[in-house]
């Protein structure tokens, strides 16, 4: 038994806008989805969708988890930067400093990614998504590699990354100290190969805990991860 990661979605308060700017930033069709939410294929060979769902949380403190956008050469990331700032993105400041070679934006919605320089060995072929970079503890990188079936490709420290066998984007958690819980921001969701609550007695093997509001209106079922981080478990479609 084993999951799939069917989208990295959005908390979102207006859906269609977000949606428009990301497909905008990164040339994505529109996807049909049968969860009833707004979705764009990642065009990448991990296989998951963008995915924008309404909601009303407010954003309280920086994301944990933010995209980090990878460029083919300097005129490649200034161009990047350009087409996102055109589209509503704005600079922000996290603490990168003056000479940082990586250019930080917010998208409309206020959600951090990454705009990195070129010649990062690291995401080499990973495609444009090169990764989603999370807050997140050691604890936390193994239970994602058991969870999605993706193997460690970075476990160093107290850094982990895992990355599909297909390729594709990688999944990267910087180790402690951990932010705190920003309200609004990205999440994942998974797709069971199988039976969906035996995916879900599977998931709370490894680590994962059951929310007070444990389905969602769609049959999905809230759980989150050993730092807090909420995710849902999908029926099958």
């Amino acid at each position: 038994m084993s999951s799939r990661l069917f989208a990295v979605f959005f908390d979102a308060h207006q859906p269609e806008r977000l949606a428009h700017f990301w497909s905008g930033v990164l040339g994505l069709e529109r996807a049909d989805d049968p969860y009833d939410g707004v979705a764009l294929l990642s065009g990448n060979d991990a296989g998951y969708r963008l995915g924008f769902r309404p909601s009303q949380a407010q954003k309280v403190a920086q994301n944990r988890l933010h995209f980090d956008l990878t460029s083919s050469s300097l005129e490649n990331q200034q161009e990047t930067v350009a087409r996102a700032l055109d589209l509503g993105a704005q600079h922000a400041d996290v603490g990168q400093g003056p000479d940082a070679s990586h250019v930080v934006l917010t998208d409309p919605e206020g959600n951090e990614f990454c705009v990195l320089e070129p010649h990062n060995d690291f995401l080499a072929g990973c495609g444009l998504i090169g990764a989603l970079a999370c807050d997140g503890s050691q604890a936390v990188g193994y239970f994602w590699s058991e969870a999605l079936g993706w193997p460690l490709v970075w476990d160093q420290g107290e850094e982990t990354a895992v990355q599909s066998p297909n390729g594709g984007t990688k999944i990267t958690w910087g180790g402690p100290p951990l932010m705190p819980d920003p309200g609004k921001d990205l999440h994942l969701d998974l797709a069971p190969d199988g039976d969906q609550q035996a995916e879900v007695e599977r998931l709370l093997s490894l680590g994962a805990q059951r929310l007070e509001s444990a389905r969602g209106g769609d049959g999905a079922v809230l759980l989150a991860d050993p730092d807090g981080n909420e995710f849902r478990v999908l029926t099958r479609r």
